[in-house]
C-alpha cells in the first residue's frame, strides 16, 4: 500500500527495536522502513529512506537523540520526529521540543497509545501526554542554570570538591562556591547532594 505511513525506528536496544517492528508491521496502514542502533547510522539511514515518521530514542551511545534531531532538522525541515525514552526530566523535554521533535513519549506507555502518537504527528499534529505537559509547566518560571553552572554542577556530581573544579574550570575557589549557591538556589536544594539528585532527575546533568 502506497499510502502507508513509513515509520524508522532508533534505538540502542534490539529487544525495544523489535517490539516497535512487530507492532508497527502488525498494522495495515504503518510499515517499518528501517531501524537505528546508534547515531551515525540514525542520520544515513534517515537520508536514504526519508521516512514520515521517525521514533528516536533519547540516548544513544555514540551521540544524544536531540542532537540527531538538529542536524536531521536543519537538512530536512519536514522531518517528523516522536522522542522515545525512559527520561522524564523537563530539561531535556524542553530541549527535545525545541530541537523541533513533534512528540515526546515515554517507553512504559501502552502499545496502542505509541499507534494514536504515530498517527497523529504523521497528520500533522503535536503530541505530548498530560503527564509531561504538567511537569514542563511545573517548571516554567525556574531560573534556567548557566552553561558555567551547569559545569560546576557536573564537576560536584563526579564527587570533585571546590578546589579541585576552581583547579579544574581555571576559576577561584570564591568563584566556585558563588556558583554553587545560585545553582542550590535556583534547583531549589538545601545542599550540593540533593543539587546533583535534582540535576540529575530534570536531566539538566547525565551520569
Amino acid at each position: 500500500m502506497s499510502d502507508q505511513i513509513r515509520v524508522f525506528s532508533v534505538d540502542d536496544h534490539p529487544l525495544l527495536r523489535e517490539g516497535i517492528a512487530a507492532l508497527v508491521n502488525n498494522q495495515p496502514d504503518m510499515v517499518l522502513v528501517a531501524e537505528a542502533s546508534n547515531g551515525a547510522e540514525a542520520i544515513q539511514l534517515f537520508k536514504q529512506h526519508l521516512p514520515d515518521v521517525t521514533l528516536m530514542d533519547l540516548r544513544l551511545p555514540d551521540m544524544s537523540g536531540i542532537d540527531i534531531v538538529i542536524a536531521l532538522r536543519s537538512e530536512f525541515p519536514e522531518a517528523r520526529i516522536i522522542m522515545l525514552t525512559t527520561f522524564e526530566g523537563d530539561v531535556e523535554i524542553h530541549r527535545a521540543l525545541q530541537a523541533g521533535a513533534r512528540g515526546y513519549l515515554l517507553k512504559n506507555m501502552p502499545p496502542s497509545e505509541l499507534l494514536d502518537v504515530i498517527r497523529q504527528v504523521h497528520a500533522g499534529k503535536k503530541r505530548i501526554p498530560p503527564e509531561i505537559a504538567s511537569q514542563l509547566a511545573e517548571h516554567m518560571s525556574d531560573q534556567n542554570l548557566t552553561e558555567r553552572e551547569v559545569e560546576v554542577l557536573r564537576q560536584v556530581a563526579d564527587g570533585n570538591r571546590n578546589r579541585d573544579i576552581a583547579k579544574k574550570l581555571f576559576i577561584s575557589e570564591e568563584t566556585v562556591k558563588v556558583h554553587i549557591k545560585h545553582i542550590m538556589e535556583k534547583l531549589g536544594a538545601s545542599d550540593r547532594t540533593q543539587a546533583v539528585s535534582i540535576g540529575i532527575r530534570r536531566g539538566i546533568i547525565q551520569l
